[in-house]
C-alpha cells in the first residue's frame, strides 16, 4: 500500500470553488480507479483554508496511474492558482492489520 497525506493551504477567496473541484476529483478517483483505496479530504475546523487529504493507493503503480487520469489532471490545472502551498508527506502504517479491518467493516 502507498499512503500519503497532502497538506494544502488554499487562498481564502477561492475556498468554495476549490472544495467543489476537490470533491469531484476525490469521488471520481475512488469510483473509477481500482487502485485508489481512499481519497479523504478534510479541513482544519478553526482554519478551513488548511486542507488535508489522506490518500491511500494499492501500490505505487496505482498512484502513478492516478496522476495520469483526466479527473486528476483537471483538478491540478483548475486549482493551480488557488493553492498557496502544498506539501506531500509519505506515510507508513504502524499496524498493517488495522486498515484491512476498517475496510471490512465498511463493506469494501
Amino acid at each position: 500500500m502507498m499512503i500519503r497525506i497532502a497538506e494544502i493551504e488554499i487562498e481564502p477567496s477561492y475556498l468554495d470553488e476549490y472544495i467543489a473541484i476537490l470533491k469531484e476529483e476525490a469521488e471520481a478517483s475512488v469510483r473509477l480507479e481500482p487502485g485508489v483505496i481512499s481519497i479523504y479530504p478534510m479541513f482544519h475546523k478553526e482554519n478551513p483554508n488548511q486542507v488535508r487529504i489522506l490518500e491511500i493507493y494499492a501500490d505505487g503503480e496505482a498512484y502513478k496511474a492516478h496522476l495520469q487520469t483526466p479527473h486528476f489532471k483537471h483538478y491540478k490545472t483548475a486549482t493551480a492558482n488557488m493553492v498557496k502551498s502544498l506539501k506531500l508527506i509519505d506515510m507508513s502504517a504502524i499496524d498493517g492489520q488495522t486498515m484491512p479491518q476498517i475496510f471490512k467493516k465498511l463493506g469494501q
